[in-house]
């Protein structure tokens, strides 16, 4: 007789997730036989960046999965609601929320648009929390909820601060408003946490807002973020929360010591790939 999986029948929300990060956690997930409802933007192909999140429903299904494709915006409190309604209603209940989606621009502060400031804090921040918010009522009834914030530890060297403010404003505030429910639902059992990588990943955001080709060829796969994912929220919510956590740190603690097989292009040495942003 096999163990069940630890996410067998589990139920995943989460912000994107048509591509990249989010779709290699949403897999990860699915192999175990979770439930995931994606809620995202991508309903037709876009010109440049691979994916809807129809065709990433369709990947959840084929690895094992069962999948709820909510086409819709984290931007809008009436998305949200419906994205946990319509994830409720066709599964059950809600056990992760996965707080994926976000906006990257790195320009300076006087070159930044108010414009691309006011995306960055709406995604970033704004549907991080109104996202958690609004599934809260169902995680509380879960057996071992879990927040998970893609965003970084709060590193107030000036280096990072100043580095591009607008940005660090929005993902430093992704991980404030992750801790912030930490401490205010520890009381109920519900885990809150970010992740973090030490190095970039290759996707479309490294290709395209970040250093092209060349930055791709020295970046780790989405498959590390999804796997140190994994391991965070099958943890025990009551104990394993209020953490703003590394990739490779939470990988070192469940005993993997061989990142090779990560790197974007194999035989890489760890010594040639790019350090992320945030991290000193």
């Amino acid at each position: 007789m096999t163990d069940t999986p630890p996410l067998a029948g589990k139920t995943i929300l989460m912000s994107g997730g048509s591509r990249g990060i989010g779709l290699a956690i949403a897999l990860r997930a699915a192999r175990d036989g979770a439930n995931i409802a994606l809620l995202a933007k991508t309903d037709a192909p876009h010109p440049k960046l691979e994916g809807t999140v129809h065709t990433a429903a369709e990947q959840i299904r084929e690895a094992g999965g069962q999948a709820l494709p909510i086409v819709g915006d984290v931007r809008d409190e009436d998305s949200i609601t419906q994205a946990v309604l319509k994830t409720a209603g066709e599964f059950g209940g809600i056990d992760v929320v996965v707080n994926n989606a976000s906006v990257i621009d790195l320009s300076g502060s006087l070159q930044l648009s108010t414009k691309k400031y006011d995306l960055m804090q709406d995604v970033n921040v704004r549907g991080t929390f109104l996202l958690s918010r609004a599934a809260l009522p169902m995680l509380t009834e879960a057996a071992n909820p879990h927040i998970l914030s893609l965003s970084p530890p709060l590193n107030l060297s000036p280096r990072w601060l100043g580095a591009h403010t607008g940005y660090t404003l929005a993902k430093y505030g992704m991980t404030m408003a992750t801790l912030g429910l930490a401490a205010e639902f520890a009381k109920d059992g519900v885990a809150a946490n970010t992740l973090w990588p030490r190095t970039t990943i290759a996707t479309a955001a490294v290709q395209f807002s970040l250093g092209g080709e060349r930055m791709m060829r020295a970046s780790r796969t989405p498959e590390i973020y999804a796997d140190a994912a994994y391991e965070v929220i099958t943890q025990p919510a009551r104990t394993y929360t209020g953490q703003t956590l590394v990739v490779e740190d939470v990988l070192e603690a469940a005993g993997v010591t061989d990142f090779a097989r990560y790197a974007a292009v194999p035989g890489t040495p760890d010594t040639e790939l790019f350090p992320d942003i945030f991290l000193d």
